[in-house]
């Protein structure tokens, strides 16, 4: 009896991970699809689980057939994350000494998702001391939340970009560097804003620095609104005369089909492509991280560093980058380039999408 109710767990377990794994190839744009590839590396590791319990459990054509199909599970998974390893060759090219060195080309980066619920303003606050960041940016604010950190850096920080929203897509920069032209957009879906600002370093170059945080995936609902503002981002940033930086809390993770699409109509660099994870949600729960929070940059940008940093009370890690701005374009890999019909594709999501009229998603989760 007890070898019965084990070979159906491990074969409907084994089931549900070959149909998790194959239902994301479709690339249909539903959330109980999409949300399929966040998990990557859980099903990875569950897949190599299972395929040693069925080689020792199972006896005869069973043992190498099931063994076989999770292998080939976790190959699929492991084709994906494997990008993200220090085994994969890098995007983002490493400042050179001098350019580290050259204190007016770079700029230091923290970027966090505080949680709306998360009154630990302290926390936040503290890093930011400690870290002494160029540029501070701040995902889910209201106004509470930046009238703590305006009372602590207002001094510090001249320039601020301030968007207090109740619904979870509140966004603040606050920036030592000039920011010029500063825009707040709701792109594809009212009450989803981003910030779009051109930043002037200390030597009076300029690059743009684009802040958003579009809608999560939930298993309800499509995820055209979120896919559409990504790609969007994207397709500006491409035709940017200035150098462009991507940053916030995209609710999507680095080896998605979205994700991967952006690089592919920006040009623009995932400095964690060869070099580690850096996952960023959950802060809670650590059987279950994902890389949800990114920076992507222009070639001209060269990597000085790059970190995880503490947790702050969010379910979100902050990210911290310091980056530097060269002379000229250069890539360790390309992240490849979109087509023409790639990008009318978008176009025509991108219209439809600004057609609809609806309540940006997850705006009650914290009522």
């Amino acid at each position: 009896m007890e070898s019965s109710v084990l070979n159906i767990l491990l074969w409907g377990l084994t089931g549900l991970l070959i149909l998790a794994t194959l239902m994301p190839l479709s690339k249909l744009p539903h959330g109980s699809v999409r949300g399929l590839a966040f998990p990557r590396e859980q099903f990875f590791g569950l897949a190599l689980v299972l395929a040693i319990a069925m080689f020792f459990t199972q006896s005869g054509h069973a043992r190498w057939i099931g063994t076989l199909l999770l292998l080939l599970v976790a190959g699929a998974q492991a084709i994906y994350i494997a990008k993200f390893t220090p085994f994969w060759r890098r995007q983002s090219v490493k400042a050179d000494g001098d350019l580290v060195q050259a204190r007016d080309r770079r700029v230091s980066l923290l970027a966090s998702n505080v949680k709306l619920s998360n009154r630990a303003y302290g926390r936040l606050i503290s890093l930011i001391r400690e870290r002494d960041p160029d540029i501070g940016m701040a995902i889910e604010v209201d106004a509470d939340w930046i009238a703590a950190l305006s009372q602590e850096f207002r001094a510090d920080y001249p320039y601020w970009v301030e968007v207090p929203k109740t619904n979870g897509y509140g966004l603040c920069v606050m920036s030592k560097l000039e920011l010029r032209d500063t825009q707040v957009r709701e792109m594809i879906t009212d009450g989803v804003p981003s910030i779009r600002a051109t930043v002037v370093l200390r030597d009076g170059a300029k690059f743009r620095l684009y802040v958003v945080h579009p809608e999560p995936p939930v298993i309800d609902h499509d995820t055209q609104g979120r896919d559409a503002e990504i790609a969007l981002i994207g397709m500006e940033a491409a035709e940017d005369p200035l150098p462009a930086i991507v940053t916030g809390d995209l609710n999507d993770v680095a080896w998605s089909t979205t994700t991967r699409r952006f690089q592919r109509l920006s040009g623009l660099l995932d400095p964690r492509v060869g070099r580690g994870f850096y996952n960023t949600f959950s802060a809670t729960m650590p059987w279950m991280r994902w890389p949800l929070d990114h920076l992507f940059h222009d070639p001209k940008f060269r990597l000085v560093y790059m970190e995880r940093t503490e947790k702050i009370g969010s379910d979100h890690f902050p990210m911290w980058f310091v980056l530097a701005l060269a002379a000229s374009e250069k890539a360790d890999a390309d992240p490849g380039e979109s087509d023409v019909e790639e990008e009318r594709e978008v176009v025509e999501m991108v219209e439809d999408e600004k057609k609809r009229e609806r309540e940006a998603i997850g705006s009650d989760w914290e009522d």
